[in-house]
């Protein structure tokens, strides 16, 4: 049984795992449409504070809302284009009011959405995982290497820190039990920063100027004001996040040894709509299962729900105490990478294992996990190839969790079940998924 304090210790890790995409968000909405450094600040905290709102939802849930998993809920990147070109051609207000409807949009879908389930069995799931991990590498060595775009890209001081970093959490794991094994992510990052600091590479000036309490506001940029176009937009948004979060629920269900069936999915999708329009009424942004703190579940083995209560408590209060939450930025990008590294490579190792469960002997499965690895990771790593689509159908196959996740369906239903009728085949896919996920729940 862990204590109050270690729960807490472990939800501020789990804090501090997704805290640079957190603020990373309102940063790049912030400085894109020209808003004063006051409504940054403002734009941060109403963003914590709702990251933390969302993650108790789905975390404590209700009986219609709360997939009740141990899962992180942050703002998505897939909403940060959308969200600057609709402030740049109107206004927040617009911006906001076609969050507010989308979200509406994925609470009335949930259902819906939740019929799909039977098209994702295990070697479907296991190929998501897979991508999720993958996709999400880029991103842990671009922050390794000092952060994208950042003047000391590549310099060999942010390759040290990353690496440095990395090499504490691989020898707390190899030589600590218990507990400290459970918090090696912290440790290392917390190690990765006093270096840093050392090296003349923390800088403070956000915390001394940050001030101590934060009263978020609803509708603090004015009134929603709805566009239709501007509305679509979003709602196109959230049906790539909806794809992305079931993707992390399947995850997080083989992690914990619970059975994802699809009144978990709906709700678990209800929650998020309802975090959604929260974000709009918030002045905050659209949220999403974050995968990052899976990776962080497998490397502390730390699977129970208390820890992320723990951690959603945390973003509330941080979200209320701007200056507290500045000394959490003080972190260097490649601190953050060295960490990154181990936990997305444990989404990665996740999506495998869940692949060692399918029979690739047979050359259908075989086909359907590399063919849909690779689209999904080709879509990620060049998104390009799709410049000259449509703006809606760019958007929607630059994401490599999208592309990946529609090609393992597609391949499953034509390679596994093609020599089928389809009700047959679509009974069988059923029958596959349902019974691959049956491990029991984690109360």
């Amino acid at each position: 049984m862990l204590s109050k304090q270690k729960i807490a210790t472990l939800g501020l890790q789990h804090v501090l795992a997704m805290y640079a995409g957190a603020v990373a968000v309102p940063l790049i909405v912030g400085g894109a449409l020209q808003l004063s450094a006051v409504q940054i600040a403002y734009l941060i905290a109403a963003d914590l504070f709702t990251c933390g709102i969302a993650t108790l939802l789905q975390v404590i849930g209700t009986r219609y809302t709360g997939i009740r998993l141990p899962v992180v809920l942050g703002c998505t990147f897939t909403a940060v284009g959308p969200i600057i070109a609709i402030g740049s051609a109107s206004n927040l207000a617009t911006v906001y009011g076609a969050i507010i409807v989308s979200g509406l949009f994925v609470v009335l879908a949930a259902p819906l959405f939740g019929k799909l389930l039977k098209f994702f069995p295990t070697v479907v799931q296991g190929s998501v995982v897979t991508i999720i991990g993958l996709s999400l590498i880029p991103v842990a060595m671009n922050n390794a290497a000092g952060g994208q775009g950042s003047p000391d890209f590549g310099q060999p001081h942010n390759l040290l820190l990353a690496l440095g970093t990395l090499v504490v959490i691989l020898l707390v794991n190899r030589l600590a039990r218990g507990f400290l094994r459970a918090i090696s992510v912290l440790l290392g990052l917390i190690a990765g920063t006093a270096a840093a600091s050392l090296m003349g590479r923390v800088d403070f000036n956000a915390v001394w100027e940050a001030s101590w309490f934060n009263m978020v506001e609803p509708f603090y940029f004015g009134a929603p004001e709805f566009n239709i176009a501007a509305i679509l937009t979003m709602i196109l948004v959230n049906i790539i996040s909806m794809a992305e979060s079931t993707g992390v629920y399947f995850a997080l269900g083989k992690l914990t040894g619970q059975e994802i069936g699809r009144e978990d999915v709906v709700k678990g999708l209800r929650g998020e709509g309802v975090a959604i329009v929260l974000g709009g009424i918030f002045n905050a942004f659209p949220y999403t299962a974050f995968s990052q703190n899976v990776g962080l579940l497998q490397m502390s083995g730390i699977k129970s729900r208390s820890v992320i209560i723990s951690a959603g408590a945390i973003l509330l209060v941080l979200g209320l105490l701007p200056k507290l939450a500045a000394l959490t930025t003080v972190i260097p990008s490649a601190v953050l990478g060295g960490a990154m590294i181990a936990m997305f490579g444990m989404v990665v190792a996740s999506g495998i294992n869940i692949l060692s469960q399918v029979d690739l002997r047979q050359n259908e499965n075989l086909l359907t996990a590399a063919c849909s690895i690779a689209v999904g990771l080709g879509s990620a790593a060049v998104p390009g190839m799709f410049d000259q689509l449509p703006a809606m159908l760019k958007m929607l196959l630059q994401n490599g969790i999208v592309t990946g996740s529609l090609t393992a369906v597609i391949l499953n239903l034509l390679l596994v079940h093609g020599n089928k009728t389809l009700p047959s085949a679509l009974e069988s896919t059923a029958s596959s998924g349902k019974e691959a996920t049956q491990l029991g729940r984690v109360q």
